[in-house]
């Protein structure tokens, strides 16, 4: 059973991988392919040219760890590459259900809310979570909790609207 940290972010290596290397040769490829640092905690997963072997090389607390899987048959199905590297990111579900033999492509999710990664560029950031002058923070002292409530959903919505382009 592999047991993941909640923290943990998981990237798939695109491109086949020789998996006779073994830490030292798997953490070049981290380095090379996926632009990461092996030692930063991150799980990093590789799989051969036929498709039916997987490894998993990520950072333990005191050195590299190293998980092996072989198919006695069937394959690995890895969702295409993104066009920016030769990695894509994905949840500890989607590892579990490709680990299972569900092909990621074919999964139909639902929207739900994900939490926007952080931007560094402030003023694209300012303009996302844009704070009315009816909603500065002297006034959420002023209002009880059902205008801010209220507040708070109104601002979602807004958000989705504008996600949505509508």
């Amino acid at each position: 059973m592999l047991s993941l940290p909640l923290p943990v972010r998981i990237f798939l290596c695109t491109q086949h991988a020789d998996l006779r290397k073994s830490f030292d040769g798997l953490a070049l490829l981290v380095r090379t392919f996926l632009g990461a640092d092996p030692f930063s905690g991150h799980l990093f997963v590789f799989r051969n040219k036929r498709g039916d072997r997987l490894k998993l090389l990520y950072w333990d607390t005191d050195g590299l760890a190293i998980w092996y899987k072989r198919l006695e048959q069937g394959t690995f199905r890895f969702p295409p590459a993104s066009a920016a590297g030769h990695g894509v990111e994905i949840r500890a579900v989607d590892l579990t259900m490709l680990l299972d033999g569900v092909d990621l492509g074919s999964v139909k999710r639902q929207r739900r809310y994900r939490r926007p990664a952080a931007r560094t560029n402030a003023r694209r950031a300012d303009r996302q979570y844009r704070i009315g002058a009816d909603q500065s923070p002297e006034a959420w002292g002023l209002r009880g909790a059902g205008e801010r409530r209220r507040a708070s959903i109104r601002r979602r919505r807004q958000f989705w609207r504008a996600a949505d382009g509508r």
